[in-house]
């Protein structure tokens, strides 16, 4: 596994943890420790996003 699959494997778990909160107690880790989207929490979101989509192509790795 490359680097990149890696980093963008952790910030899709980040992420899924994240929403995980939000969705049962309803508390946003990311906005608790940077600020309600401040630029920290942007760049966060962004790049875990952007990793969901570097996740599609994982799938279809040999």
């Amino acid at each position: 596994m490359k680097v990149v699959d890696k980093i963008a494997l952790v910030l899709i778990i980040i992420g899924a943890i994240n929403w995980g909160l939000i969705g049962i107690f309803n508390f946003d880790l990311v906005a608790t420790l940077f600020g309600d989207m401040s630029v920290i929490s942007r760049i966060v979101y962004a790049l875990v996003g952007i990793s969901g989509l570097w996740g599609i192509k994982l799938l279809f790795d040999d």
